[in-house]
């Protein structure tokens, strides 16, 4: 049941990648119909980080006082209606307005998917079982660009729009098959309901009880404690809303949504003027970052949370790097060699800076304030997500690509630098002991220095 529970929370992560690859290759086939200028085009674009930017405000909270199901079942219904819509727009704001809504649905999801899959774990495998949210969202990428190479003709992005109405609809129905999360309703003081949770999500052999009095000891000790957004700003709290803001605002500002979005005017800019190479090479993209996921998806648990966001920030920078050197001088740097560091940017992203964000924003809070501190770090990724799929437009029509992506370099070298001073590592931890270490006053940093086993693998 634990791997169908997070098949089924890890749908919302391919929605959310389809309904943000897709519009990169319906793009030309709508502006057919409706020309738009950059900035409207950017404002369309980026309607999606936007709504769910506000969704993110809301939905942690939101998710604590009706439960993580019921959310991502809200989140599901709002999926299928904005993707209906966007199909049968007569009107650019009509479209607006659908990705608005597909964005709330999103910001939802991206709160309550990785905190369900992550509160419903065990131990030994929760990384890999959040990250398949992030897996997801490379499979929605790849298949939203792979309908752009099938459905091709005029007046067919409605069609492209409209099938993500599908997995919406799946994703309704699968939920309806699941348990709430048993660590939630530990908080709300239900320990049958919670036992009863547990026993679904874990084999036959497995010490529920002995999971579950560690669930209920820790809802105990979280009574009276201050809940809210302003908790997350006290002493004990704090370096974990740093570090979940904080990867956030380098995963976004590493450059990924500007090359998802925009891949076929990134290689136009680069030299490749066929539409058909940029597809093709728009693919390949898509294909990498679903194959390294999967890589990463085995990684996690095996080499460690930090090791993997060093590694991850190393290589995008030195691939934007050589991509803005390449871009400057063609000669020095042949152009076909922009699409392979593009591959290895991806591959880099993708192994790392990709999907631990999500894994360790639903690690590091305690329970009492958890579902107000993932939606402060999805707040973050919304927030920046919005500004970097705006500007990005404005960014290459003016300073240039070249520019853009050293900028995006730089950034990627100060993530180096954060993991090292700021991110703990986090596995091999439960739950219980994460927070347990954050309330000892220890810096959060040096949480993982000595292996900690707190259940049997």
């Amino acid at each position: 049941m634990i791997y169908f529970l997070a098949f089924v929370a890890a749908i919302a992560g391919f929605l959310f990648g389809y309904d943000e690859g897709v519009i990169a290759v319906a793009g030309p086939l709508l502006e057919s119909d409706f020309p738009m200028s950059p900035a409207v085009r950017g404002f369309m674009t980026a309607a999606v980080p936007l709504g769910a930017l506000v969704a993110a405000s809301m939905a942690g909270p939101i998710a604590d006082r009706i439960g993580r199901r019921r959310l991502l079942m809200g989140a599901a219904a709002l999926f299928s209606v904005g993707a209906l819509v966007a199909a049968a727009i007569t009107a650019i704001w009509m479209l607006i307005a659908a990705r608005l809504v597909l964005g709330v649905a999103i910001g939802m999801a991206a709160v309550a998917a990785p905190l369900y899959i992550a509160e419903a774990a065990p131990v030994a495998k929760r990384g890999g079982m959040v990250a398949t949210y992030q897996l997801a969202i490379t499979i929605g990428i790849l298949g939203s660009y792979l309908t752009g190479l099938v459905i091709t003709g005029n007046g067919m992005w409605r069609l492209m729009f409209g099938l993500g109405a599908v997995p919406g609809l799946l994703f309704l129905v699968g939920l309806a098959f699941l348990p709430e999360s048993p660590r939630w309703l530990a908080l709300k003081r239900s320990p049958e309901a919670a036992r009863a949770s547990l026993r679904r999500v874990r084999d036959r052999l497995w010490d529920v009880d002995g999971e579950l009095a560690d669930m209920v000891r820790t809802a105990q000790a979280d009574t009276g404690r201050k809940a809210g957004f302003g908790a997350l700003f006290q002493p004990a709290v704090r370096p974990a809303l740093i570090v979940g803001v904080g990867l956030f605002f380098l995963q976004q500002l590493s450059g990924i949504n500007a090359v998802i979005y925009y891949a076929p005017e990134i290689f136009d800019h680069a030299g490749f003027d066929s539409a058909s190479t940029q597809i093709l090479a728009t693919v390949g993209i898509g294909t990498v970052n679903f194959l390294t996921t999967i890589v990463a998806m085995f990684l996690i648990d095996r080499i460690g949370r930090r090791r993997l966001l060093v590694l991850g920030f190393a290589g995008t920078a030195a691939t934007m790097f050589i991509i803005a050197l390449a871009v400057v001088n063609a000669s020095l740097v042949p152009s076909w060699l922009v699409i392979v560091m593009l591959l290895l940017y991806i591959a880099s992203f993708a192994i790392s800076v990709g999907p631990l964000p999500h894994v360790m924003m639903s690690e590091i809070f305690p329970l009492h304030v958890r579902g107000p501190g993932m939606s402060m770090a999805s707040i973050s990724n919304w927030g920046f997500n919005f500004v970097v799929v705006f500007a990005f437009p404005v960014m290459l029509a003016g300073p240039g690509l070249a520019f853009t992506f050293t900028v995006f370099a730089v950034i990627c070298v100060g993530g180096i630098v954060f993991t090292l001073l700021r991110v703990p590592e986090t596995t091999g931890h439960s739950l219980e002991a994460i927070e347990k270490h954050l309330n000892s006053g220890l810096p959060l940093v040096a949480l993982g220095r000595e292996a900690v086993a707190a259940y049997k693998k």
